[in-house]
């Protein structure tokens, strides 16, 4: 662990392998891994509270120009057309896919917002020390929300349709756009400077009375030490159910994983979208996107969105089948490496969202009658839901008990 010498704080849990260790005192740009798997424990971020406040206040005054603001405007033969974040839902539901809009604008316009009206107050009360009985609930969904706004993931799916869009028409980035990208850049940076369990420490204390000696359990959501036997209750700190794992883990994540790959093969045999010029239908899929992208000489693109839509799903789903299986069977040998994977899984799985925005993008901004327009595909609806679904197992699995069954080997 890279810790100096210090006074030391207590008990904390691994959220990855389940260790629990006593840590020092964290100064300021250093990191606290685990002494077992090397996940991040703890991380302390130059600017702490205060710069993450003033970046989600810069984040939501940007909000609203991203939002309402024309993000690109397209000109075709003299015809010309302009494109917000919301109307990559309305064009999809105007054209037979209600289901692929609502996935678009709940990541790319909901879910940031909600973020937003989350994060903001939460930081506030904190920094001004006040605990209403809410605080923590507010702050748990602020965090249970932050996956799915994918403001980042929508600039990069941007930036593909732009490079597709200039084969066709003149492209010009508006004012709108370049708040959306100022928008994505302020929520990164975010990420970066927000210390959650600092957060969590100003809301409330680490550990429950009771919890000096004896077993104990921790809340999957804040952290908080708790007695076991205080197990199926509240967490007093963020007023989620207390569980020593996550209830029906490996179910669950079977059941989805399972659906998200029948899927997948479809969404890389169907269409994800067709190009209409002067009434010549041109359908693309997944791949031959990729192959666009190439012969276009953009190669960078191309391979991001390989990695993205056809490489990181299959390692999601392979990894995720490998992870049940060593369970079911007891496997307990290369678990520090499966447990990396997992915490790649979960970082990474967001990112195939590009593909479904771009094709929002192109579908709303691509519409010159018969001369050109691009329409989706049912491809796309198939992929969407690889996402979504590949996102709900790798949350509900719990690398824990895979770890489980490493000491109870050792008993």
């Amino acid at each position: 662990m890279n810790l100096a010498p210090a006074e030391r704080i207590g008990r904390i849990y691994c959220p990855d392998c389940g260790l629990a260790q006593t840590l020092p005192v964290v100064p300021r740009h250093s990191v606290a891994n685990c002494a077992r798997c090397g996940g991040t424990l703890l991380r302390r971020m130059a600017g702490g509270i205060n710069a993450a406040l003033a970046l989600a206040l810069t984040a939501a005054l940007l909000l609203f120009p991203a939002n309402f603001l024309p993000l690109m405007t397209v000109t075709f033969e003299g015809a010309e057309r302009q494109n917000l974040t919301i109307t990559g839902l309305t064009s999809l539901w105007n054209t037979g896919y209600p289901s692929l809009g609502i996935v678009v604008g709940a990541f790319s316009v909901a879910a940031p917002t909600l973020w937003l009206a989350a994060l903001v107050p939460s930081l506030i009360l904190v920094l001004r020390r006040r605990h209403p009985f809410w605080l923590g609930w507010l702050f748990r969904q602020a965090e249970w929300l932050r996956p799915w706004a994918m403001t980042e993931v929508y600039l990069l799916g941007s930036l593909v349709a732009y490079t597709r869009i200039k084969d066709v028409a003149s492209v010009e980035i508006s004012t709108g756009g370049w708040c959306f990208i100022a928008f994505a850049l302020a929520i990164l940076a975010i990420d970066g400077v927000l210390d959650r369990r600092a957060v969590w420490h100003a809301i409330g204390p680490d550990a429950m009375v009771g919890t000096e000696q004896g077993d104990v359990i921790d809340c999957l959501d804040c952290g908080l030490i708790a007695p076991l036997d205080a197990e199926n209750g509240f967490c007093p700190r963020c007023a989620a159910r207390l569980h020593r794992r996550k209830p029906g883990s490996f179910t669950k994540t079977a059941a989805l994983t399972s659906a998200a790959f029948f899927l997948y093969i479809l969404a890389n045999i169907l269409p994800v979208l067709s190009i209409i010029r002067f009434g010549r239908e041109e359908p693309s899929t997944i791949f031959s996107g990729v192959r666009e992208l190439l012969q276009s000489g953009l190669w960078p693109l191309a391979i991001i969105v390989f990695l993205a839509s056809i490489a990181v799903p299959l390692i999601k789903l392979t990894g995720l089948t490998w992870f049940l299986l060593a369970i079911r069977r007891g496997f307990t040998q290369r678990v520090m490496g499966r447990t990396r994977l997992y915490r790649f899984i979960e970082g990474i799985g967001r990112w195939s969202n590009i593909d479904v925005f771009m094709i929002s993008i192109l579908t709303s901004l691509v519409q010159f009658g018969s001369l050109t327009r691009v329409v989706a595909e049912p491809g796309a609806v198939a992929f969407a839901a690889v996402v979504v679904l590949t996102m709900l197992a790798s949350r509900a699995f719990d690398s824990r008990l895979m770890w489980d069954l490493v000491e109870s080997r050792h008993e």
